[in-house]
């Protein structure tokens, strides 16, 4: 893992909070993408060299409603970035880490993702993104 990627932030109005955010950092986010297959609407903020991702869901059964549901409004995951994210499935299944998707998917910002399950993080949804050349 090279760097965290981003931080994503589970919302229930994403406009709302493209609205804070953006009094927050003091500029507007500089994408918004909907990711169909996991039924979330996305918005990025660049604050220096990090980024915030907040996370609306498009439906009631998608994760991040669920999530929402159970927890409330709050840091849904950590990113971080790999070179190969293949190899790292493969070595962190060896290590013991449960993958939630052992094929990794097309994501929002031009990345393949997989997520690692909090059960094996202590409590923490950890995605690894790469790259999508």
């Amino acid at each position: 893992m090279k760097k965290i990627e981003h931080i994503g932030i589970a919302v229930k109005d994403l406009e709302k909070s493209n609205q804070l955010f953006a009094s927050l950092f003091g500029k507007p986010h500089y994408k918004i993408e909907e990711v169909l297959s996991e039924g979330v609407k996305t918005s990025f903020f660049k604050n220096g060299p990090n980024k915030i991702e907040l996370l609306e869901a498009t439906n009631p059964n998608s994760p991040i409603a669920k999530f929402i549901e159970k927890k409330g409004e709050g840091i849904h995951h950590i990113a971080f970035t790999v070179t190969d994210i293949k190899k790292e499935i493969k070595r962190l299944k060896k290590e013991g880490f449960t993958v939630l998707n052992d094929t990794p998917k097309k994501g929002a910002d031009n990345k393949l993702v997989t997520f690692l399950h909090p059960k094996s993080t202590n409590g923490v949804l950890i995605e690894l993104c790469q790259e999508i050349e």
